[in-house]
């Protein structure tokens, strides 16, 4: 038996909740440097989405270390570059991202 959402009211493999999460999203990049000179580069603004599952995938992409935590993403190194294309892989409407 297939289970029902709770936010639409559909089968949960019919599910359209989290796609219009991703457009929804007002997305906010930056660069932060920390102790030592480290860089990071923190994404703000994603909710209502699979957060542990989209920091995965963006620390397998770029081959680095972060986590996911208090509503943000924190990325070990300067992604600035090649963040947005990533995003916009995983879903992310062009408009909705501000690199700062």
């Amino acid at each position: 038996m297939v289970g029902v959402c709770n936010q639409c009211g559909l089968p949960e493999d019919l599910c359209v909740c989290e796609a219009i999460a991703r457009e929804q999203q007002k997305i906010t990049v930056k660069i932060e440097k920390r102790k030592f000179g480290k860089k990071y580069t923190i994404v703000v603004g994603i909710t209502g989405v699979d957060l542990n599952d989209i920091v995965k995938k963006l620390k397998t992409k770029f081959a680095c270390g972060g986590t996911g935590k208090g509503g943000q993403i924190e990325l070990q190194g300067d992604h600035k570059a090649r963040i947005k294309p990533a995003l916009i892989e995983l879903g992310f409407p062009d408009e909705t991202i501000e690199i700062r």
